[in-house]
C-alpha cells in the first residue's frame, strides 16, 4: 500500500467542478486576463460595461481577474485562491482599526489556501494503489545499493505518481513532472521541437522494464519557452503536450498510479529551508547508471547568488545539502522538485536544470523555479486544465 508519500485526505466538502464553474463564470463575464505577460493584455487597464477597476474598490485577483467591489466578501469565492473572500477584506466597523489589526498574515494564509484547496484535483497521490511486495526495490550493482539521487534512496513502484520519463529516440535520460490533463512539464534543455522523437513513460519505475501500471503516451507537440537560453540555462522550462488517444479526448486510460501535481501561483508558497523532495534516475559521483527510480529530501536554500554570482539568473532557484551529501545528478533532469504544504498537498517547486559537479560541496543544485512561469504555463496549457487541476 502506497504511504511513503501524501497520505492526506481531501477535506469533505471537496467539490471537484468547483473551479471549473468558476472559470466558465469568468469566461462568461469577459474579465479573463493574463498580468505580466508580454503580447497579453494587462487586467490593470480593464474596465469593460462601466464596470468598476479594481482601485475602484474591487480587487485584482493574483490570477488577474478584476472583481466589482460587490464581489468582495460576498460569500461566494471567486478568485482561484479564495482572496475575495479572506477576512483581510473583511470591513471593520470600529474606526481606527486596520484590516491588519484584525487577522495575522499566517491565518490569513492560511484561510486562502484552505478556500483552495478544498477544491484541487492534484497533489495527493492515490493511496489506494498497490505496489507489488515481491519487487526489489534495493537495486544492486557490484554488491552494494547504487544511488542515482546523490543521497537518495529507491522508490516504491507507484510513489512517485507524477514523475514521468522522456524517452527521446527509446533512450531516455531527463524526467519530468505530470501536471494534469495531457500535460507534461520539464526542463527546456531536454527537449527540442520535434514531437515525434519523443514519447513520454508514466508509472515508470526500472527504466529497462515497464511495469503493469505503466503508460506510454506520444507526444503531440512542445512548448519550450520563447526566452530559453541554451548557454546560461535563463528559463530552462518547457511544456509537452501529449496525444489524445484516437477518437478520445483524453491521452491515456485513467490510471490510479498516476496523479497529477499541483503547479505553484505563488513564489511565497514555501520559504528557505523547507524541505522538499527530488526523484529521477540519475547517475551516482562515480557516474555509474542504475535503472530504479530514487527520491531524496532536499531543503530549499536562500541567496543563491552568493554561489554561483552572476550565473544565477531571475527564475532560477536552489536546495540541497551545502556538504553535497544530497544532489540531483546527470539523468535527474527536468525531473521534479516537490513541497508539500502543511495539508499535505504537493506543488512542483522546481524542475532539475544545473549544477555544479552533483554532490560537490558549496554548489547546491539549481532548479528552474515554476511559480515564476505561472502566467507563462497558463497561456500555453489554457484555463481548464490550470483551474482543474491547479491552484
Amino acid at each position: 500500500m502506497l504511504t511513503a508519500v501524501g497520505t492526506a485526505q481531501k477535506p469533505a466538502d471537496f467539490n471537484p467542478t468547483a473551479l471549473m464553474t468558476l472559470f466558465l463564470k469568468h469566461r462568461q463575464m469577459g474579465r479573463e486576463a493574463l498580468l505580466e505577460q508580454p503580447g497579453f493584455p494587462s487586467a490593470m487597464q480593464e474596465k469593460r460595461d462601466g464596470r468598476l477597476p479594481p482601485w475602484s474598490g474591487g480587487l485584482l485577483c493574483k490570477t488577474g481577474v478584476c472583481l466589482h467591489k460587490d464581489s468582495v466578501h460576498d460569500g461566494h469565492v471567486d478568485c482561484l485562491d479564495g482572496e475575495d473572500e479572506s477576512p483581510k477584506h473583511t470591513r471593520s466597523s470600529q474606526p481606527g482599526l486596520s484590516n491588519s489589526d484584525l487577522i495575522s498574515p499566517h491565518d490569513e494564509i492560511k484561510f486562502s489556501r484552505l478556500q483552495l484547496e478544498s477544491n484541487l484535483q492534484c497533489g495527493i497521490p492515490n493511496a489506494t494503489t498497490v505496489d507489488d511486495e515481491d519487487e526489489d526495490v534495493e537495486e544492486r550493482g557490484r554488491g552494494r545499493r547504487v544511488k542515482r539521487v546523490v543521497g537518495g534512496v529507491p522508490a516504491r513502484p507507484t510513489q512517485i505518481q507524477w514523475q514521468v520519463a522522456l524517452e527521446d529516440n527509446r533512450a531516455i535520460h531527463c524526467g519530468g513532472a505530470y501536471i494534469g490533463g495531457c500535460w507534461v512539464i520539464t526542463a527546456a534543455h531536454c527537449v527540442r521541437p520535434n514531437p515525434l522523437a519523443f514519447k513520454v513513460l508514466l508509472s515508470l519505475w526500472k527504466k529497462s522494464r515497464h511495469q503493469d501500471t505503466t503508460d506510454v503516451v506520444p507526444v503531440e507537440d512542445i512548448h519550450i519557452h520563447p526566452r530559453y537560453n541554451a548557454r546560461t540555462y535563463e528559463n530552462d522550462i518547457a511544456l509537452v503536450k501529449l496525444k489524445n488517444l484516437p477518437h478520445e479526448d483524453r491521452c491515456f486510460v485513467e490510471n490510479p498510479a498516476i496523479s497529477a501535481v499541483c503547479v505553484p501561483w505563488s513564489s511565497q508558497l514555501f520559504q528557505p529551508n523547507h524541505t522538499c523532495s527530488i526523484s529521477g534516475w540519475g547517475r551516482t559521483k562515480d557516474g555509474r547508471s542504475a535503472q530504479v527510480l530514487l527520491w531524496a529530501n532536499v531543503s530549499l536554500i536562500d541567496d543563491c547568488q552568493r554561489f554561483y554570482n552572476d550565473r544565477f539568473k531571475p527564475g532560477m532557484m536552489c536546495a540541497g545539502d551545502l556538504d553535497g551529501s544530497v544532489d540531483s545528478c546527470q539523468g535527474d533532469n527536468g525531473g521534479p522538485l516537490v513541497c508539500e504544504d502543511e495539508l499535505g498537498f504537493s506543488y512542483l517547486w522546481g524542475i532539475v536544470s544545473w549544477r555544479d559537479k552533483c554532490g560537490r560541496p558549496g554548489f547546491p543544485g539549481v532548479y528552474t523555479q515554476v511559480a515564476h512561469y505561472f502566467e507563462w504555463i497558463r497561456s500555453k496549457t489554457g484555463w481548464p486544465t490550470v483551474t482543474r487541476f491547479n491552484s
